[in-house]
């Protein structure tokens, strides 16, 4: 099987795969309480209501209907689309889907690709810089480790990095915005946002700054976890590498121990990370950044998928959740296809079974 076979029968086995999400979250949506028909009814009962007493429990908060006339609860259900049967509505979901066209947000009152378009350059800034920070200082450090195996700085650095992975990215972040964001301490960098109120006003080099003293505390805080498992990821890969019997082999022929690790041991080492690259980088940008776009006040996709949910702008969860399956999938082909690169013995029948 070549390669462009093999790639076709993935894109075509992925249509099912995004079909079936997209179908059992529809599903599910349909019988979730306190949709956007409910909670508009239930603001009209509020606004009728003498005094605006407010409703206590999530009992009463979907119990907005009653006290509407049947034509306005009928204008509402037609407003938001729910005036057609579920299929019909999934049908017209996926004639969007198929161009791209993921509807309009109830809450925002915009499009949807529009939306998380805005809300891009916050998910990209924090990903970026998290997942380069990560590779570029965890496979050095993980490789000295492996060398240094049972040396003073192998228990050092193993130490700092199991208390950087047992305390939580949001955890960490509290920490640093007590100590440096002027909580007790100092405040040397900024509680929220990318950049500064002025950022338009600032010269070339005074909006780096500005971005590069915003960012940190955030990235500082979504590094440390990752950081933590990719070190030991690199030591342990690499340790096993050294101990097989072609590194004894090389050894024995009088190969410097430089020519051994980087030669002979580098390729091999690092095909479980190569392999693992593309599903991190785009991981970066989509995965576990909600808690930290919270606490400092970024307004990225995280927050954007929460917000969604919790308001039931059932438009944008799905076009998000479609945009991000999508993704996941194509990012899971990709990895596939570093594997063969990174290891010629893999062929792709074998990946196809």
């Amino acid at each position: 099987m070549n390669i462009w076979t093999y790639i076709a029968k993935r894109l075509l086995l992925m249509l099912p795969t995004l079909f079936g999400v997209i179908a059992i979250t529809f599903a599910v949506i349909q019988f979730v309480p306190g949709g956007p028909v409910e909670q508009a009814l239930t603001e009209l009962r509020r606004g009728a209501t003498a005094g605006g007493e407010a409703t206590g429990g999530g009992a009463s908060q979907y119990r907005g209907r009653q006290g509407i006339d049947a034509e306005r609860v009928a204008e509402i259900k037609a407003l938001y689309g729910f005036d057609k049967p579920p299929l019909e509505r999934f049908w017209q979901m996926l004639k969007g889907f198929a161009t791209f066209d993921l509807g309009q947000s109830f809450y925002h009152h915009k499009d949807v690709w529009e939306l998380v378009k805005s809300k891009l350059p916050v998910s990209i800034s924090l990903g970026m810089w998290t997942f380069f920070l990560t590779y570029f200082i965890s496979l050095p450090l993980g490789i000295a480790k492996a060398v240094r195996e049972g040396s003073r700085f192998d228990a050092i650095t193993s130490m700092v990095v199991l208390v950087g992975y047992s305390i939580p990215g949001f955890v960490l972040g509290v920490f640093l915005l007590v100590l440096f964001g002027g909580g007790s301490f100092v405040q040397w960098f900024p509680l929220r946002g990318l950049t500064s109120d002025d950022w338009e006003t600032l010269s070339w080099f005074g909006k780096i700054k500005d971005y590069l003293w915003h960012i940190t505390l955030p990235v500082t805080a979504s590094v440390a976890g990752s950081f933590a498992v990719m070190t030991m990821l690199t030591k342990n890969t690499f340790l096993e590498e050294i101990r097989k019997q072609y590194v004894l082999t090389a050894r024995a022929k009088g190969l410097s121990e430089k020519t051994v690790l980087y030669k002979h041991v580098f390729r091999n080492a690092l095909i479980p990370l190569v392999t693992g690259f593309p599903a991190a980088f785009i991981g970066a940008f989509f995965a576990g950044s909600l808690l930290i776009e919270t606490l400092f006040s970024l307004d990225g996709l995280g927050l954007l998928s929460y917000e969604s949910v919790i308001r039931r702008d059932y438009p944008v969860v799905m076009g998000t959740l479609y945009l991000f399956t999508l993704i996941g999938l194509v990012v899971k082909l990709i990895g596939d296809l570093c594997y063969v690169w990174a290891d010629p013995r893999v062929q792709f029948e074998s990946l196809a079974r």
